[in-house]
């Protein structure tokens, strides 16, 4: 779940729930109109222009706990204030209120670009707590988006409301506000609104320090004594979560705890019609327990199962039948099921554990024998191998888990070998098998690619990875080929997060020329080249179908799948796309199917209507990533 390249230099969506790494899962607590003396618990000093400041000043003005309000920023965003700048799931400030546009479902990881329900998307209250805090604090929706002290007041404002809707006041005993913390979780699941007020009455026991980006120092001291007030959840009024039970296969520790319902879409996959044909593998970029938060929150993503590291255990947070908003493409989300792991893709090989290897290897058999989807990779992919919805959203897909998650060994979990080594004649299918341990690759890992903080200053580092480099020609001193979304006329980069130069593990190509120890492929529209002596790198690979241009014509690539417009029943307004506008399939190259035709489809979730197409696309391993063709437009062989 990593960030779009850093090549265009985004900042992490993630970022907010990264801070939280090293910090606990955290529970809300606490109402109050109380001395100072109380309002200052869990901080010493002067309290005047500073984050402890604003906070306390706010507590004061709402008549709610301080060391309330402080856990639920702790818990919404570890006391940051996004410098000013909304992070990219809409959330604004130290209390997260948010604020999300149609804009943002477009690009994010709904990835519903073209759709026509952006705006009902969008829609949802729960993606407006700033607004709702403008109205109760009278402050502007840019003072509330900008200013630290008047986020805190805002945030501040929206929990006394929603104590006082609750239980009809204010206390000073901070375990009396359980109500009003679950309520602003924004849940509208009892399991959701519970687990998170659980998180930060957890914080407000054991307490919590640090320095956040902008260098204030906060401390909420702990307070061991606190007892939430569980039983005024039932105030709430919350139904509990349609699935309860786990979709987890014996052999696994999973428990569930519901998503925000803003982050994906109730559907009946697959006996609605919208089959479910791909595993998507994703990295947190975060803690485990802060991926679990940023799940839970509303106006964010949700993938449908989380992995920890250190043994394997899952959270599952989205029902299979269910869309989650994970891929960053609508119609990848549609016909998918996500899974992330916690760790970090710049330095994934010290994250990714054997545990997680094992566990998700028997989730992924579990899965696959339950929607019959085939255990190859064409079918169990990255999220860095998913197509962009359109050409502006490209260059800006998350290239996790990334070049370091051992795709020889998960695969090789599954049952999977990729054969012999070796390569075929021109016109022949490969499959990449550089293996991992023995494929030493060199990659520069800068500070924007490590939210950890751990990487300083950029370093060319060389270590066990998953891909091989492509370059413009059979040469190591010829340029790496530049992706025409990433470096457009330009040559690529070796940087970690540039995924555009490179072919990775069980991804199949087609042979476009051999020249001694370099073999080429068809990638991208071009011919590029990659080091391959006696096919150490490549298995030959049959009973694949291979696309080429039924015409003289280059055939147009798309990223989505959508029925034409007139193919939508009179009342729903039809989803739109057009072709990627930077790629192409040129007349005489080839390129391997990764499934057979499918056809068109959309879902509306107000209605549950299903909408089918008539017409059929092929999803082609394009470059280092997939994308689609019109099945008209091509002629479809066996290799």
């Amino acid at each position: 779940m990593t960030t779009g390249s850093s090549v265009r230099g985004p900042v992490s969506r993630r970022g907010r729930t990264a801070l939280l790494a090293a910090g606990a899962a955290v529970a809300v607590a606490g109402t109050m109109a109380v001395p100072m003396t109380a309002l200052a618990t869990g901080d010493t000093g002067s309290q005047a222009a500073t984050r402890e400041g604003d906070f306390t000043a706010a507590a004061a003005e709402f008549h709610v706990p301080r060391q309330v309000l402080m856990a639920v920023a702790y818990q919404e965003s570890a006391w940051d204030t996004h410098q000013g700048e909304h992070s990219t799931d809409g959330g604004y400030g130290p209390m997260h209120l948010t604020d999300v546009t149609p804009a943002m479902m477009a690009g994010g990881d709904a990835g519903a670009a073209g759709r026509a329900d952006l705006a009902e998307m969008a829609a949802d209250p729960a993606l407006h707590t700033l607004q709702a805090a403008a109205k109760l604090t009278g402050l502007s929706a840019d003072e509330l988006r900008g200013d630290p002290a008047a986020n805190i007041r805002g945030g501040a404002a929206l929990i006394a409301s929603y104590q006082h809707k609750a239980v009809g006041g204010t206390s000073a005993d901070a375990g009396d506000w359980y109500a009003a913390v679950a309520r602003y979780s924004q849940s509208t699941r009892k399991q959701g609104a519970a687990a998170f007020a659980d998180r930060v009455f957890a914080t407000l026991k054991k307490g919590a320090h640090r320095t956040t980006a902008d260098g204030e120092s906060v401390t909420l001291r702990p307070d061991a004594d606190v007892r939430p007030a569980t039983g005024q959840l039932a105030a709430l009024n919350l139904k509990s979560a349609a699935t309860t039970d786990t979709e987890c296969p014996a052999t696994v520790d999973c428990t569930f705890v519901p998503a925000a319902a803003s982050n994906g879409q109730v559907s009946n996959r697959p006996a609605n019609g919208i089959r479910i044909d791909t595993i998507v593998i994703h990295d947190t970029e975060s803690s485990y327990a802060s991926a679990i938060t940023t799940f839970q929150t509303a106006g964010g993503s949700a993938a449908h199962y989380v992995m920890r590291s250190s043994d394997g255990a899952v959270t599952q947070m989205v029902p299979t039948k269910d869309l989650g908003f994970h891929a960053g493409n609508y119609s990848t989300n549609m016909h998918s099921i996500g899974i992330e792991h916690e760790g970090y893709a710049a330095h994934g090989a010290t994250w990714y554990t054997e545990a997680q290897y094992e566990a998700t290897a028997e989730l992924v058999k579990y899965l696959a024998a339950r929607y019959d989807i085939p255990l190859d990779r064409e079918h169990i992919v990255g999220h860095d191998n998913v197509a962009g919805p359109n050409s502006s959203l490209t260059a800006g897909m998350h290239w996790d888990p990334g070049p370091y998650w051992d795709w020889d060994r998960f695969m090789s979990l599954l049952g999977v070998d990729s054969g012999r080594h070796g390569v075929g004649p021109v016109g022949s299918v490969v499959t990449i098998a550089a293996g991992f341990e023995n494929n030493q690759q060199t990659a520069q890992i800068c500070p924007a690619d490590d939210p950890t903080g751990a990487t300083t200053a950029c370093t060319e580092t060389t270590q066990a990875s998953n891909f091989v480099h492509l370059r413009t020609a059979p040469s190591d001193t010829a340029p790496l080929f530049g992706d025409q979304a990433l470096h457009p006329g330009a040559a690529g980069t070796d940087r970690v997060n540039d995924w555009g130069s490179t072919a990775q593990d069980g991804q199949q190509f087609v042979v476009a020329d051999q020249d001694g120890d370099w073999t080429a492929i068809w990638f991208s529209g071009a011919k590029v080249w990659f080091y391959n002596p006696h096919g150490c790198n490549t298995a030959p690979a049959h009973g694949v179908q291979v696309i080429k241009a039924a015409g003289a014509s280059p055939v147009a690539v798309y990223g989505s799948s959508y029925p034409d417009a007139s193919e939508y029943p009179t009342g729903l307004s039809p989803s739109t796309q057009a072709p990627l506008n930077m790629y192409t399939v040129p007349a005489g190259q080839a390129y391997v199917a990764t499934r057979p035709a499918a056809r068109t489809d959309d879902f509306f979730p107000s209605s549950g209507t299903v909408v089918t197409g008539a017409k059929s696309m092929f999803t082609i391993q394009y470059n280092h990533r997939v994308a689609l063709v019109y099945a008209s437009d091509v002629t479809a062989d066996d290799a």
